[in-house]
């Protein structure tokens, strides 16, 4: 699994033959079982994650109420929002499949800065290229209807609708499984007729 952490990493910069080497013989693959939670409410957040298979799903809990912000696939990079600092993480971090991620935290991260100034360069570029993902999501969610952003999601991911139980996908896309399901049955009803 390490060496998809360097073809990972090589879709946005050059990896040296030295860092390829490091990042191989690192033990930075950790695996998780299906429901393992890896981040509560109210915990310090002490680790970051590369998602190498699997999902992770991001939730409030909101009075009783699970409320589904994101899930982390195959090369997502997941670093809470609390990470690093020393606040109180505001949800939880679930993996909703088994999960294989490449697993970070503060001291072997500045250790590694420390010996290997590219590898930080590499971290730096990752971490615009998803800040930027991360805010254009943001801002096509706030602006659509709830169709329009379940169309999204069956365009631009449509195995998450396979991999994810439906009231969670509800909850992601801000309605209850029921309206998420007479959305589906009117879809699927209209596409009938228009290949009638």
């Amino acid at each position: 699994m390490q060496n998809e952490i360097v073809k990972y990493l090589s879709k946005y910069i050059a990896i040296s033959e030295n860092l390829k080497k490091i990042i191989t013989e690192s033990s930075l693959v950790k695996v998780y079982k299906k429901r393992t939670v890896l981040l509560k409410q109210g915990a310090y957040a002490n680790e970051s994650y590369l998602v190498l298979k699997g999902c992770i799903r991001c939730y409030y809990l909101i009075d009783g109420v699970e409320k589904t912000t994101a899930f982390y696939t195959e090369e997502c990079v997941l670093t809470p929002t609390s990470y690093g600092k020393n606040i109180l993480s505001e949800y939880y971090l679930e993996c909703t499949e088994d999960t294989v991620a490449a697993v970070g935290n503060a001291i072997t991260e500045g250790d590694m800065f420390g010996k290997y100034p590219e590898l930080e360069s590499v971290c730096r570029v990752l971490s615009e290229v998803f800040l930027a993902k991360n805010q254009e999501s943001f801002n096509s969610y706030i602006i659509s209807s709830f169709e329009e952003r379940y169309l999204k999601l069956l365009n631009d991911r449509p195995d998450l609708l396979q991999r994810v139980p439906q009231y969670q996908i509800a909850s992601y896309l801000g309605v209850t499984p029921e309206s998420l399901s007479r959305l589906r049955k009117r879809l699927m009803n209209k596409e009938k007729q228009m290949s009638a």
